[in-house]
């Protein structure tokens, strides 16, 4: 059997014979663009590639068919600010304190002007730029409101969105917060000027590309759809009147905006001869939310949960002639992965010293590859943590213990604790050590601890109960 170092060597050999293939056919081919997009509160099963029938997404579902789909990929946070911390860094966002959404109730020691990513951390913008990319942030932020925390002091040349966890789709005809401003890098973009944010953020991204298809380039593309509060054009809205529920009918137009967003921007990299120099990363930032009308499928919970249909999302990438087409990968990953992989593509060097969490998921994907990425995952937001190691998974949640094998029970339904005791004590020792390497929260969640304990009872089954505890 071919060790892991010589595997890990083949296919490093076999990425560098297709760079050279595609540098005889296109002189001007170098670094790989980058874009990462990612969605916001999607159900699981919304997406047609992941089962999804009633809202088509074509475009989000070509990356998938041009590429490798990830039936288990999850998130490090099944919240929103805390998500997107980690994706910016590769690392557990909790090892710097950010546990919990924004919020204003500080820890003690700390400050509200605290609240937000650590300056000290270095995101997937400054290492892109330290090896030669041009960056861009665009959409959703949601990493804190002081100056220090602003997308053009994180690794960023460029910025495009708002700072805060979410605002309105359309202008506001009145009063707005500073966090719900749409910046244009330093500018404020006058209500006036506002259409709809989703297809501004397309815009932006469409125009970007344009700009910089001469030079490597990396993109978050962060879009708010499909986060309430639920504004969907009035045109796509009668696309779907078929839906007789109107927060559905919403979401499902939303979804389309969201799936027409990306189809155009793909249109653009294709259209300026990019398509085969550049990786593409979708992901998903948590569950489907309680109040958004998704559609988690068979995944028990919804976003704020450590049930799979908090944590477990949709997640794809695809570049010719480096990522198989067409097929599906079903060892976990996570969204830590994501750093580490851009920059590898990058044929780029980590520039920071602090030790990712994530890694290069490349060579993982090589055919032949069979080695696990991942010995376990974790979570932890306040009293609810949890551990997934190989098809096995175990909650915990203050004393209460819950265990799954989810080869079995991918719904979650029968809690094997009792069963296998030491099954349980050897993931609980596992989830042990993994915390010892953390900080301690920098601030709260807003819904306190009560709000954990109640949604990860065995009892509360079903959409309709689930939804009461966002």
């Amino acid at each position: 059997m071919m060790s892991v170092a010589l595997l890990l060597r083949f296919s490093a050999c076999a990425m560098a014979q297709q760079d050279a293939v595609l540098r005889k056919k296109n002189p001007g081919f170098s670094k790989p663009n980058v874009i990462v997009i990612v969605s916001d509160d999607a159900g699981y099963a919304d997406f047609g590639c992941y089962g999804g029938s009633q809202i088509p997404t074509p475009n989000i579902d070509a990356i998938a068919g041009k590429g490798t789909r990830f039936t288990d990929a999850y998130v490090s946070a099944s919240v929103c600010a805390p998500s997107r911390a980690g994706i910016l860094t590769g690392r557990y966002q909790q090892r710097f304190g950010f546990e919990h959404n924004t919020s204003t109730k500080v820890a003690k020691g700390y400050q509200v002007s605290d609240v937000g990513m650590d300056p000290a951390e270095r995101t997937i913008g400054n290492e892109m730029q330290d090896n030669g990319y041009r960056t861009i942030a665009i959409g959703k932020w949601h990493q804190g409101e002081e100056k220090k925390h602003f997308p053009l002091k994180r690794g960023f040349d460029e910025f495009y969105g708002f700072t805060g966890g979410h605002r309105d789709f359309f202008a506001y005809k009145g009063k707005r917060n500073q966090e719900t401003a749409l910046y244009d890098n330093m500018d404020i973009v006058p209500e006036t000027k506002i259409t709809y944010l989703t297809d501004m953020f397309t815009d932006k991204a469409s125009a970007f590309i344009e700009k910089n298809k001469n030079n490597p380039f990396f993109m978050y593309l962060s879009y708010n759809a499909v986060h309430t509060p639920m504004n969907a054009r009035k045109d796509l809205m009668d696309r779907f009147a078929g839906i007789p529920d109107s927060g559905r009918r919403a979401y499902a137009a939303m979804m389309t905006s969201l799936d027409d967003g990306v189809g155009r921007v793909l249109k653009t990299i294709k259209d300026n001869g990019l398509e085969d120099n550049t990786l593409v990363i979708f992901i998903n930032d948590n569950g489907g939310a309680t109040g958004n009308s998704s559609d988690n499928g068979a995944l028990r919970g919804m976003k704020g949960s450590k049930w799979e249909g908090g944590i477990r999302v949709a997640m794809m990438m695809k570049w010719p002639g480096h990522i198989p087409v067409n097929k599906t990968y079903s060892q976990p990953v996570i969204s830590l992965d994501i750093l580490p992989t851009a920059v590898a593509a990058g044929k780029g060097r980590q520039k920071g010293t602090k030790k990712l969490d994530g890694l290069n998921l490349l060579p993982y994907l090589s055919p032949g590859n069979k080695n696990i990425p991942h010995e376990a995952l974790y979570w932890r937001r306040g009293v609810a943590a949890a551990v997934r190691s190989g098809n096995w998974k175990l909650i915990r949640v203050k004393e209460n213990v819950l265990l799954f094998d989810l080869s079995k029970d991918l719904s979650e339904q029968h809690n094997l604790s009792e069963k296998h005791p030491e099954k349980v004590k050897n993931l609980s020792a596992l989830l042990s050590r993994w915390e010892k390497g953390l900080d301690q929260p920098h601030w709260y969640s807003t819904y306190g601890d009560e709000n954990q304990i109640k949604k990860h009872r065995m009892e509360v089954k079903g959409r309709e109960m689930e939804r009461l505890y966002p």
